[in-house]
């Protein structure tokens, strides 16, 4: 038996942890980058907003361990500035 994930994680390449509370921040990570690994999604986004810095913390922190990613920055001003960031996953 397969087990369900925590939360089901849309495969739009975008997500919003503001539907999150912060202690779900570092599984709903590396559940978003499963899905889009899984939908093809090399490239997407994620919203953590301005704050203080920590739910963008800790995004980066997970962001920099995970296998699968390549590459991330924090969005422009077409994509949400320093509220969000921006990553890559390897080929």
């Amino acid at each position: 038996m397969t087990e369900e994930p925590f939360h089901k994680i849309p495969p739009s390449g975008t997500i919003d942890l503001h539907h999150f509370q912060p202690s779900e921040t570092k599984e709903i990570i590396g559940e978003f980058i499963f899905a889009c690994r899984q939908e093809g999604i090399t490239c997407g986004k994620i919203i953590h907003g301005k704050g203080i810095g920590t739910l963008r913390e800790i995004v980066h922190s997970q962001l920099s361990k995970h296998p699968e990613v390549e590459s991330f920055t924090l969005g422009d001003h077409n994509s949400g500035g320093w509220g969000a960031t921006i990553f890559k996953l390897k080929a």
